[in-house]
């Protein structure tokens, strides 16, 4: 017999089926026509820019407004940046698969802490797979695993911690650390990296930043020398980072020469591979981390190049059993056994205790479109990004500050007759996103501010990116 529902009121009303049937049909159309909008011949624009006090007054009259749901729904749909627009090639977030946004609705309502095997049983056992398959790709043998966390910076942060764990005599955990420690990385690594560094109490000097060369890569030749100087000064350094690839340029470090230092002077070996680490599932770019399989740990976003909607994050590590050491502390109404290794309490590993189900995101990924997708995705931006470059090139007053290695292009409008060409740059920046037509980002490298694109979006075509760059042209003609 069929239960009788108590609730009254707004209760009532909160957790109506019918008005969530209703409202879900609602969303799904504005989505999917969303979708057939940005592959048709007129995509509109990628945003509507309003600057913030404009957008916060209206927003504050809006709340205070008679809107319904599916009003209020539709216009912060309507004011939101669209990154599966052809002309978003601005920040490194994912194009998301539809199939994974439809998986975030039910995590969303199932919303199953994933820290504790009976709250998240589904999620921890999907969890699983997705690492394993991970493993597999980057080459790890089978005393690998890892799990998920939120996004790259935690995870750098975890893995980081584990490395002091490993390498590091002292009992951390409960004594804290007498001996002033060091982590070696490139100056072309990502904040977070620093971040990471002086949570753990390191400071400014325990950050060992190496130079790069002129391609952007840390320097394997200077790791010796500044080693050596942390030892003189009294550090004890015990991981070195490689950048896989950097967030700035997009460059590769030779992982397999930091493999090398790594080994000959025992230091954990850590690859922050946020942004190109997925480029693990690729035959054809596979060789831009030849190495990777020898390193101690790794981190690859999928929420950046592997279609799914962030934070999603791996953290893998060639050792298993390095992963548990890391939080091993007491948690009795949460674990009966604490030390055992058990892959399915996930909070044993992770900083989160109720964490998302972001497995199902990327799982319903893998099951609808198979593993090969991700190389496919990647194959297929770094191919259009390197046609970018070629365009760009032909094209006068603009200079490439590299050839890229990734999706990540970085170049300059320069006029020959404008001399601030640093500001001359970034209004060009600032005018571009007002008028909303394309969305692209600036960096300042060594002083020197470049436009920076990154090729997210598999709908871009080379006709955006000349478009793009004379849109720049015009802007730019507009100073002189």
């Amino acid at each position: 017999m069929k239960s009788k529902n108590t609730l009254s009121g707004t209760l009532q009303k909160v957790y109506d089926p019918s008005s969530f049937r209703r409202l879900g049909h609602e969303m799904v159309d504005l989505l999917a026509n969303h979708l057939e909008s940005m592959q048709s011949e007129a995509p509109g624009k990628v945003l509507s820019y309003q600057n913030p006090a404009e957008e916060l007054a209206f927003w504050k009259d809006h709340f205070a407004g008679d809107h319904d749901m599916s009003d209020t729904f539709s216009t912060i749909f309507a004011k939101s940046i669209k990154v599966h627009h052809p002309n978003y090639i601005g920040h490194q977030v994912a194009v998301p698969a539809p199939i994974a946004s439809i998986a975030g609705m039910l995590s969303d309502l199932l919303n199953n802490g994933t820290g504790v095997y009976e709250m998240g049983m589904a999620s921890n056992a999907l969890e699983k797979v997705i690492t394993d398959i991970v493993n597999s790709a980057i080459g790890f043998p089978k005393t690998a695993g890892g799990f998920m966390t939120s996004g790259g910076t935690l995870a750098n942060l975890t893995a980081l911690l584990a490395a002091r764990k490993a390498i590091v005599s002292e009992n951390i955990w409960e004594e804290g650390h007498d001996q002033p420690l060091a982590v070696m990385v490139s100056e072309a690594s990502h904040y977070c990296i620093d971040r990471a560094a002086r949570i753990m109490g390191l400071g400014t000097k325990g950050i060992i930043k190496v130079p790069v060369d002129a391609q952007f890569k840390i320097r394997t030749d200077l790791l010796s020398e500044y080693l050596e100087k942390a030892k003189a000064d009294g550090l004890q350094v015990f991981a070195v980072v490689g950048c896989a690839c950097s967030t700035a340029t997009g460059s590769y470090d030779s992982l397999e020469e930091i493999a090398d230092f790594t080994k000959t002077n025992n230091l954990w070996f850590h690859v922050d591979g946020a942004h190109g680490g997925g480029v693990v599932f690729s035959n054809k770019n596979r060789s831009k981390v030849n190495g990777i399989e020898r390193a101690d740990s790794v981190v690859i976003d999928f929420h950046k190049m592997l279609m799914t909607p962030a934070l999603t994050t791996a953290l893998l590590f060639k050792n298993e059993l390095d992963s548990y050491e890391t939080f091993s502390q007491q948690a009795a109404y949460l674990w009966n056994a604490e030390k055992a290794q058990e892959w399915y309490h996930s909070g044993k590993r992770t900083f989160e205790c109720t964490k998302l189900m972001m497995s199902i995101k990327v799982y319903s990924i893998l099951k609808a479109h198979g593993q090969e997708v991700f190389g496919e995705n990647y194959d297929h931006l770094y191919s259009l990004t390197a046609s970018f470059s070629n365009i760009l090139k032909n094209k006068p007053n603009f200079t490439l500050l590299v050839e890229p290695e990734s999706n990540i292009l970085n170049f300059r409008y320069e006029p020959k007759t404008k001399e601030d060409l640093n500001l001359l740059n970034e209004e060009i920046q600032k005018q571009l996103v007002e008028a909303g037509n394309f969305y692209i980002v600036s960096v300042v490298l060594s002083g020197t501010r470049y436009l920076r694109c990154s090729v997210m979006n598999p709908f871009t075509t080379e006709a955006v990116f000349d478009k793009l760059l004379n849109e720049i042209h015009d802007i730019g003609n507009k100073f002189l």
